[in-house]
């Protein structure tokens, strides 16, 4: 290139388009275990660079999909020691209201062995006693107090039969009302103990008053469910009066419906929620021992109106289910629902005893009974004389009667 001139060297400023916004991570913090498995949270940040420096951006402008994890598993040593208990007792009272209780032990990883319990006192313990029920107890005389309240379904109490309860029944719910709330002493001594583990063991269970207050906190599972359930015609609003959710660990408030699916975890203390029907589950998901929320619900008049006037709603353990007959001067074309909640620890058995659809093979007619598993969605139609059994997946279920 020598006989031609050559350019002057120079350099020219250029500015091209910022870079797209990332994901930035921060070294794991300490392990929540001292020996064996354990988690370490990590801080995850949406940031970009803008003139040179690291801003920080809404997490919504970094890929979703990409995002890493908030927390890794983490192992420093092998544990030597852990504790280990035995099976829990039978309950303390044949019916009503009682406790069981276990045995812990520390045992060596290595000899499978009981030791000192000084060597596991370093690590945390579960709980060694529980709350229980037996069952109702027999009602000694008197009558229901006109100022009845539904009482909480939990999994361990079964309402009476229709041949034992009495006769005073909520039209709406299905559920035998229980008595009315009576004047209590303060407990004393064990009772009182009791009384404090009762609210603990929230977990799994169906409430069914006007209102309360569900404490999720403190819960020995990493999940936590609880289920609000109301007659037709009303409507649950929640509000959050306290939250200790890790949001960067993944901890997590879900809250579904027949009508509503919302998550949340920042910024919940306070917030409102409205289940725009009158059921609504709760589901908590903590990754760190001791965390969760503090619930209080309320039910009112539904704004609109979700349902038809032969649907029916039933909650409880047990119960029938009789095919709405609509008269000829009724509105045709009406699907009549039946739906079913129970608590979340629970599953649902549908038995047709007796039905009868029409000829056996015709599958052009109209008339059929659909039953769907609300959990998955799924749905199973049965035509003609099936004397069918059906089980659900989940703690919910819906019956269609069609024509």
């Amino acid at each position: 290139c020598q006989p031609v001139p050559k350019p002057e060297s120079r350099v020219e400023v250029c500015e091209l388009n910022p870079c797209p916004p990332r994901w930035k991570v921060t070294p794991a913090g300490p392990c929540s275990s001292s020996c064996g498995l354990g988690l370490a949270v990590q801080l995850v940040t949406c940031v970009q660079i803008l003139h040179g420096q690291e801003v920080l951006q809404e997490e919504h402008l970094c890929p979703v999909a990409e995002k890493p994890l908030t927390s890794v598993p983490c192992v420093i040593r092998t544990c030597s020691y852990e504790w280990s208990f035995s099976e829990w007792s039978e309950c303390s009272t044949s019916c009503g209201n009682g406790i069981q209780t276990r045995q812990d032990f520390c045992l060596s990883s290595l000899t499978h062995k009981p030791v000192n319990p000084l060597f596991c006192r370093h690590f945390p313990k579960a709980i060694v006693v529980r709350g229980c029920s037996a069952g109702p107890c027999p009602v000694q005389g008197g009558t229901q107090s006109p100022g009845a309240q539904l009482q909480p379904v939990t999994p361990a109490t079964h309402l009476p039969t229709a041949a034992a309860a009495p006769e005073h029944r909520h039209k709406d719910l299905g559920v035998p009302l229980s008595a009315g709330p009576r004047e209590q002493t303060k407990p004393s001594g064990g009772e009182e103990d009791t009384a404090k583990r009762s609210f603990l063991c929230v977990c799994g269970n169906l409430f069914l008053n006007a209102t309360g207050i569900i404490n999720m906190t403190g819960m020995e599972s990493r999940d936590c469910t609880v289920a609000i359930g109301r007659p037709l015609r009303e409507e649950i609003s929640v509000t959050i009066l306290e939250s200790s959710l890790n949001c960067t660990a993944g901890e997590i408030l879900l809250f579904s419906g027949r009508m509503m699916w919302r998550t949340g975890c920042r910024k919940l203390p306070l917030s409102l929620i409205n289940s725009r029907t009158n059921t609504l589950i709760v589901k908590q998901r903590v990754v760190l021992p001791g965390n969760g929320v503090i619930l209080q619900y309320n039910s009112r008049t539904a704004t609109k109106k979700y349902y038809q006037d032969c649907d029916q709603q039933l909650f409880g353990p047990q119960g029938e289910i009789v095919n709405p007959v609509q008269f000829p001067a009724e509105r045709q074309g009406v699907v009549c629902r039946t739906f079913i909640t129970v608590a979340p620890r629970q599953r649902i058995s549908i038995r047709a005893l007796n039905a009868d659809l029409g000829p056996e093979g015709n599958q052009t007619h109209f008339n059929y009974i659909l039953v769907r598993d609300v959990s998955t969605m799924k749905t199973v139609v049965f035509h003609g004389k099936q004397q069918f059994l059906w089980q659900s997946t989940g703690s919910q279920a819906e019956i269609e009667f069609h024509e």
